[in-house]
């Protein structure tokens, strides 16, 4: 499985949400990691500890909805979670068996794009292409 995708797959999520305005675009991202807990329930690979992750995911979203810092950790704890299934062998989507490393790309693409305060890229690019080349030296302005 090509490591592209998922990173790709990364990055148009993160396009995605760049469209909400904050801060409703932090509170989405909490409901998304909420629900990325629960991911793993109806496969069952680790038995009763698959209802470990929800319980702390849950946690960390809540906490999430005031801190892009904590939605980054549950990205990376989901991140753990993928790991390990993808090791046993019980993949996210059970007709893709290599579901769960894909997830386990991307997930850490989310997690750093929420570490650094999930900012809009589209707004970052706006600015990036409307900026004006500098005048040259000794030309009116």
């Amino acid at each position: 499985m090509s490591i592209f995708m998922p990173i790709l797959i990364a990055l148009i999520a993160i396009g995605c949400m760049s469209l909400i305005r904050e801060p409703h675009r932090r509170r989405i991202n909490a409901l998304a990691v909420a629900g990325a807990g629960a991911a793993y329930l109806s496969g069952g690979g680790f038995g009763p500890w698959e209802f470990v992750l929800p319980v702390v995911m849950t946690y960390v979203a809540y906490k999430g909805l005031d801190n892009w810092t904590f939605i980054g950790i549950g990205w990376l704890l989901h991140t753990a979670w993928d790991i390990g299934h993808h090791l046993q062998g019980s993949p996210i989507i059970p007709f893709a068996e290599y579901s769960s490393f894909g997830c386990s790309i991307c997930d850490p693409v989310l997690a750093l794009w929420c570490f650094a305060g999930g900012p809009s890229i589209i707004d970052w690019a706006r600015t990036r292409l409307s900026r004006k080349p500098p005048a040259p030296i000794g030309s009116p302005e």
